[in-house]
């Protein structure tokens, strides 16, 4: 076992394996422009995903690719919050009548729990 040590051959720095026979990925060139008409290009796998910008690796900033077209934005529904909700289901004037309700049945003891319920009068 010894003597079949690798002793100072940079293990994990350097690769001994061959690259003869190694079919490469097919590539495409992706080109891409900055703000102030500086372009670099970029290789990518043909499959790929290419995506819409992409940061300079030199300088840092943001490039938008060259042949692209940025899609049509879609109308966005307004947010709906749970009142929204509440009022499509009852009117104002309901809502006051179920809170009143249950305001009183809180009061009473009858719902809610039970550490909140007032205690009745103790006859002697």
């Amino acid at each position: 076992m010894a003597e079949r040590a690798l002793r100072g051959a940079r293990l994990g720095s350097q690769s001994f394996e061959d690259e003869r026979g190694v079919e490469m990925a097919p590539r495409q060139e992706i080109e891409y422009v900055c703000d102030d008409g500086h372009t670099f290009t970029v290789t990518m796998a043909d499959e790929a995903e290419i995506p819409a910008e992409w940061e300079d690796p030199k300088t840092g900033q943001l490039g938008r690719r060259v042949d692209f077209e940025p899609p049509e934005k879609k109308a966005e529904k307004p947010v709906r919050t749970h009142w929204d909700m509440l009022l499509e289901r009852r009117s104002e004037s309901e809502l006051e009548e179920i809170l009143t309700e249950r305001l009183e049945l809180l009061r009473a003891g009858e719902i809610g729990p039970p550490h909140l319920h007032r205690r009745g009068k103790k006859s002697a």
